[in-house]
């Protein structure tokens, strides 16, 4: 750029000193818009590459998101950079190291993940001996407005026995000073029977940035975020609950940034109940009506049978301070 910026100013010289017609003039700022909205365009657009581990993420010519197909057991995403360029969920167990603001409990809390606690008896969300393999990208494009991966897997028993497969569709984009990820999953049954069961322990989950955590504050008076759902229920009191979305929002290296998920009205049971703490999980559970509403029936299971599927979708909206979530799920409920 610094070669472009110095031929336009010995170009721009030149044509001050030497004046031209106005229709020359004219014609002369037209080539000169040409040429500084080139780069621009460029900039603006989302573009993917591929790595060994998956796909990367780029925004504006910078990093906005990872896909990896393996990290230790299952498929996630890390990391997210925010519409400001800040990490916007926990390094750890990605990554080990010495920061006192990321709290070392919950390994199996791995950025942005889906996977559940309780599938024929199996516990997918701690993983164990079970895993969710990656199989294959189906579909891997970018334009200028997003990019999107379309990615196959399996989730395997410690027999190496498929008991289900889904497909996730990821989309990742920028609107209104924010940037999304889509995250659409299609869960389909290869057993003659699977069941999801009513556990808490699951399915859409992001750990968010130690800073941002409700109890935070705990640990340092600058720290400490707050909860709120799309009832207005703040902190603990939106644990458990059906919402249409919730608010995560909190300090994450000096200023304040949030992460909101919505749930499209075309998911599996929505509105769904959240799973959302004050330590940092902030997870979407269609599933664990037991627990969240203190019954003794495991009403929440959902049984497929072979062949047979559910599929839920979400919005993750990493946004600025005092963004207007409410009229974001307004559009997003109106998308296909």
């Amino acid at each position: 750029m610094g070669n472009r910026s110095a031929g336009f100013e010995q170009f721009f010289s030149f044509r001050v000193s030497n004046p031209v017609p106005p229709t020359s003039m004219t014609r002369f700022f037209i080539v000169l818009a040409i040429f500084l909205s080139g780069p621009l365009l460029t900039a603006e657009e989302l573009t993917l590459r591929q790595t060994e581990k998956g796909y990367d993420v780029f925004i504006d010519g910078k990093p906005f998101a990872g896909y990896i197909t393996d990290e230790q057991g299952t498929p996630v995403v890390w990391p997210i950079f925010g519409p400001t360029g800040k990490k916007m969920s926990r390094g750890y167990p990605m990554v080990e190291r010495n920061d006192a603001t990321e709290a070392k409990d919950h390994p199996h809390h791995r950025s942005l993940w889906f996977s559940h606690g309780d599938v024929n008896g199996l516990d997918f969300w701690a993983l164990n001996k079970q895993k969710i393999v990656h199989r294959k990208f189906a579909e891997a494009k970018s334009d200028a407005e997003t990019a999107a991966l379309v990615a196959e897997n399996d989730w395997i028993d410690k027999n190496d026995q498929v008991l289900c497969s889904d497909v996730r569709t990821l989309r990742f984009g920028k609107m209104d000073g924010m940037r999304f990820i889509d995250f659409d999953i299609t869960v389909t049954a290869m057993q003659d029977q699977v069941v999801f069961g009513d556990t808490k322990e699951g399915t859409l989950g992001i750990r968010v940035p130690g800073t941002m955590d409700v109890d935070a504050k705990k640990r340092n008076p600058d720290w400490g975020g707050r909860i709120v759902n799309a009832e207005g229920l703040k902190d603990d009191a939106a644990w458990g609950k059906r919402s249409a979305w919730v608010d995560y929002i909190g300090p994450v290296e000096g200023e304040t940034l949030g992460i909101a998920i919505l749930n499209h009205p075309s998911s599996f049971r929505y509105p769904t109940y959240w799973h959302v703490r004050t330590y940092g999980l902030f997870a979407a559970n269609p599933f664990g009506i037991r627990d969240f509403e203190n019954k003794r029936e495991k009403t929440g299971e959902h049984v497929l049978k072979k062949g047979e599927s559910f599929t839920v979708r979400y919005r993750l909206l990493f946004h600025r301070e005092n963004a207007d979530i409410a009229k974001a799920f307004e559009r997003y409920a109106a998308s296909q």
